[in-house]
């Protein structure tokens, strides 16, 4: 790798930090190409992305950022997965790690918020952006259905008086 192509990694790298919600560091300990394929698969799938970048790089792309406190984490085989939403990377890094103990989660960062491999794995057992949305929708929705229901409850109720009166006539 020549020097341009080692700054436009650091470019891409810093850009990345300025964008994303969250970062993980982890260490590979042997992980085969089939392995390394199936983990981005399952980041892509999450909305994360995984890659596996030089540390020295990595600690140069990280100065002035938000991440600058990942630089402790950078040291051995690392590679940093990460997404916009703080959830993500962190939930399919961990659960890729149960399958597979070549996968070693070393810590990560929300901004300046440092966090070691407990932090993680707590963020991980969190629901996702998207699960939060869902249920802010469904919380929101209930109150209306249960009005309509108590509207319409009145009226149902005079239905079933007037039908069980009508068959009593007719009887």
């Amino acid at each position: 790798m020549d020097r341009s192509q080692k700054a436009d990694a650091v470019a891409q790298l810093n850009a990345v930090f300025g964008e994303v919600g969250v970062v993980v560091v982890t260490r590979n300990l042997g992980l085969t190409v089939d392995e390394s394929t199936d983990l981005r698969g399952k980041m892509r799938e999450a909305g994360a992305s995984y890659k596996v970048a030089k540390n020295r790089l990595a600690k140069r792309a990280i100065e002035g950022t938000d991440y600058a406190g990942l630089e402790d984490f950078l040291t051995g085989p690392t590679a940093l997965a990460w997404s916009e939403d703080p959830v993500s990377a962190a939930k399919a890094s961990v659960e890729f790690a149960k399958a597979n103990d070549k996968l070693e989660i070393v810590g990560g960062s929300m901004g300046s918020q440092v966090l070691d491999e407990a932090g993680i794995k707590a963020l991980a057992s969190m629901p996702s952006l998207d699960e939060l949305r869902g249920t802010i929708v469904g919380l929101l929705n209930a109150p209306a259905t249960k009005i309509a229901q108590v509207v319409n409850a009145p009226a149902n109720k005079l239905a079933r008086v007037f039908g069980a009166q009508g068959a009593k006539e007719a009887a």
